[in-house]
């Protein structure tokens, strides 16, 4: 198997990930001293114990270790009151949605009553955190540490593997290019080099060294293809993409997976030329399953085989269930339509293929050992809430943090004769909207809300804090907005946070204007209007357009749904406590018009040319550029990039190009160095610069610290006319900087063996 994105030997804990890519070695290098790979046993055909349980199985409890269904309601469906009977019976295999250790055990009970006592596996969604919810999953690759994202998720499998659960449907690795879209919050945004880094992080965290460890969860890549493309940004809707675009683009993140030892996947619910992904053998079989080798479990989403009658390309159940299976589906999710598939020669192969694939998922789970445990209630209660994972979640919601602006120097905050703030805003105290979306167990009453936290630590210090909402989140309601902007008058500073509330982002919550909903903008030019230092601060789960926003505030700060523990990590954020650090993974439009708008987008045989207004690539109206690049984020300090240099031999792989880094100014800050390769010449149309490392540093004033990347041939390879990946020699223009805008530094002319020679601008 080819795996193109793997990591360098040389990456340190916490510090070095994303830095590079290298080709795919016989042991994978460690993220983090305390964290090694997953993993993944292969597909046991010649397992004895479970070839011996196969035999002994019949068909209606083959197609029941097929069946998964709810235990608690989520999705379109209601529950099905036999299920607990069915369970007994061994027609269903797994229950997805439900939690807690006294709940699984009876339904584990159940199982073990059936005539095989084969053990449930219980599933979840656990996105971004189970009791302790971290920040959504876009900011997290924000922080550009997937350093954090690791160990997220690995926070996350230990709290919900404690409460009984054994899979998690995470991680969501689709590349997004759309912030129309709503589930943008649970992808690492639009580059396939950052998602494939940040998807490896994401299943080491949650499945950890050895999956039948009990603190562990199976992972789930999701979803399997070109999800993100869906059209005009309407979630489920058709998605048109090449070959190419989909092998180049939206695939390097799943692969990625694979390489971390991904132990399920989750196609996608659209239909991609011509043909719905939960019937698509091109996806699941000839290129997971023959060209990745994939061996583990592919999982329907919900009700998504029985959703191809509505696609028209199946009649009847029957005929549905077939399609789902001969292309490569495994387990049904709440359609109930393998259990009453029809008996012949093919299926029967295909549903003993898949039973096999299911019973050695939870063989590796440790499940047919201890069918128990995930099931400690003593553990439960230990380690669910443990105060050092609010903790974590502190430091992880500042850390992906995103300073767009601060034009006045107002962060940090110098609150010398500040007496009275006023926090403002419709975001303030909503501590459910913190938490964001595809949060299941989170609780808002154990969430410390933005308003929460600044008063908590505000007022430690002396300083009162009054608080208006000015205006509902969503529905435009101008009633309240003078009377906040009086409270804004008679403070000293004003904290006005705005954005979207937790409804109107993730999954089927897509939005074809991005601006600030209802009211909002009218309460910032209330405020505003009243000049006293304003610090905009934005809850929101997508990007978002801007532009009046930034015409009116000099301070702009990006939280993002940031989670159980927002208030205190804002707190952290505006006081200087916790450095400014976090960048864009999104690039952020000038107006929805713009849209789809990414940094790595193919250049034009009439591009942009200053000072030509016509018969280029370009609007009438406005410019082509957006308003905040990918990658883009202030600090609060002064940054000086040295110019990088090749520091390799010609002649050799690999290339190594180097740099230093300093802090000129006065204050602790962070940065991420970013680098940037543009291919000047090959045979298919380039992009225009593609990402290949990252490092995020935090540096004291006065500090330089040095950075490093390391390319390999393999990075440098590219999807072909023969959809292969191919490497050509030729030149690059090398760009090292803040964000996707850095200026070039130098070309490089590369060949077969490695660096033939460098030239300056």
């Amino acid at each position: 198997m080819s795996i193109r994105f793997s990591l360098s030997k040389s990456l340190v804990a916490g510090l070095a990930f994303g830095l590079f890519v290298q080709p795919v070695v016989a042991q994978e290098t460690e993220w983090g001293s305390d964290a090694p790979p997953a993993i993944r046993k292969t597909f046991q055909k010649d397992d004895v114990f479970l070839k011996d349980l196969l035999a002994k199985m019949t068909w209606e409890e083959k197609c029941g270790q097929l069946t998964q269904y709810a235990g608690e309601l989520t999705g379109p469906q209601p529950i099905k009151k036999e299920l607990f009977s069915r369970i007994g019976t061994g027609e269903i295999g797994s229950v997805l949605s439900i939690s807690g250790v006294e709940r699984c055990r009876k339904m584990q009970d159940e199982a073990l009553k059936s005539r095989l006592k084969i053990p449930l596996v219980f599933a979840f969604d656990v996105i971004h955190g189970y009791r302790t919810v971290y920040p959504i999953p876009i900011s997290e690759a924000a922080s550009f540490d997937p350093a954090l994202a690791q160990e997220a998720a690995r926070v996350a499998a230990t709290e919900a593997s404690a409460a009984g659960i054994n899979w998690t449907f995470a991680p969501m690795v689709d590349l997004a290019r759309d912030p129309r879209w709503g589930r943008v919050i649970e992808g690492a945004g639009e580059d396939p080099y950052m998602g494939s880094v940040f998807a490896k992080a994401r299943v080491r965290g949650f499945q950890g060294e050895d999956l039948s460890q009990p603190d562990t969860l199976a992972a789930c890549a999701k979803h399997l293809g070109g999800y993100g493309a869906a059209e005009g940004g309407r979630d489920y809707d058709t998605s048109e993409i090449s070959e190419m675009t989909l092998r180049e683009s939206y695939m390097p993140p799943f692969e990625a997976a694979m390489e971390a030892g991904v132990a399920t996947v989750m196609p996608s619910f659209q239909e991609t030329a011509g043909r719905p992904s939960h019937a698509n053998t091109f996806l699941l079989q000839d290129l997971l399953r023959e060209e990745w080798g994939f061996p583990g479990v592919v999982v329907s989403d919900y009700g998504a085989i029985e959703e191809l009658l509505a696609h028209r390309i199946a009649g009847d159940r029957n005929s549905a269930g077939k399609l789902a299976l001969e292309a490569g589906v495994d387990i049904d999710m709440m359609s109930d339509i393998f259990r009453t598939l029809p008996r012949t020669p093919e299926t029967e192969k295909a549903v003993d293929e898949a039973v096999l694939r299911v019973l050695t998922l939870k063989k590796d789970l440790g499940l047919f050992e201890d069918p128990y445990r995930y099931l400690d209630v003593e553990r439960e209660s230990q380690v669910v809430m443990n105060p050092e994972y609010r903790r974590g979640a502190r430091a992880a919601a500042a850390k992906g943090a995103v300073l767009l602006e601060n034009r006045d120097s107002l962060l940090p905050l110098d609150l010398n004769g500040v007496k009275q703030i006023a926090v403002i805003g419709p975001l303030a105290a909503d501590a459910r909207s913190a938490l964001g979306e595809w949060n299941l167990v989170g609780r808002a009453e154990d969430t410390v809300s933005p308003l929460m936290g600044l008063q908590k630590n505000f007022e430690n210090r002396g300083i009162k804090v009054v608080h208006s909402e000015g205006c509902p989140s969503w529905e435009s309601d101008p009633s309240g907005i003078s009377k906040a902007a009086q409270l804004a008058a008679e403070s000293d500073l004003v904290i006005l946070v705005l954005g979207e509330p937790y409804d109107a982002t993730g999954e089927s919550r897509n939005r074809t204007q991005i601006g600030l909903p209802g009211s909002q903008q009218d309460l910032l030019e209330a405020v505003v209007a009243k000049g006293k230092p304003t610090v905009t601060v934005l809850a929101n789960g997508r990007p978002l357009a801007l532009t009046e926003v930034k015409d009116l505030t000099p301070t702009l700060l990006v939280l993002w749904h940031a989670g159980i523990e927002s208030g205190n990590a804002l707190y952290d954020l505006l006081v200087g406590d916790a450095p400014i650090g976090g960048k864009l993974p999104m690039t952020f439009p000038r107006s929805v018009g713009q849209i789809p708008l990414y940094y790595n987008r193919k250049t034009s045989g009439r591009p942009p040319a200053e000072g030509v207004e016509k018969y280029r690539v370009d609007y009438h109206d406005s410019p082509l550029t957006p308003l905040y690049p990918f990658g883009y984020g202030l600090t609060t300090s002064a940054m000086k990039f040295s110019t990088p240099v090749v520091s390799s031999k010609p002649g050799e792989w690999p290339i190594v190009i180097e740099g230093d880094i300093s802090n000129t100014g006065s204050r602790t800050a962070d940065e991420v160095p970013q680098l940037y390769l543009s291919d000047e010449v090959r045979s298919v149309t380039p992009p225009r610069k593609e990402l290949k490392g990252f490092e995020r540093f935090t540096l004291e004033p006065g500090q330089t610290q040095k950075y490093r990347f390391v390319i390999e041939k393999d990075d440098l390879r590219f999807v072909g006319l023969d959809m292969k990946r191919t490497f050509e020699p030729g030149w690059y223009t090398v760009a090292v900087g803040a964000d996707s805008d850095a200026a070039a530094n130098f070309r490089m002319e590369v060949g077969e063996d490695g660096l033939v020679g460098v030239s300056r601008p």
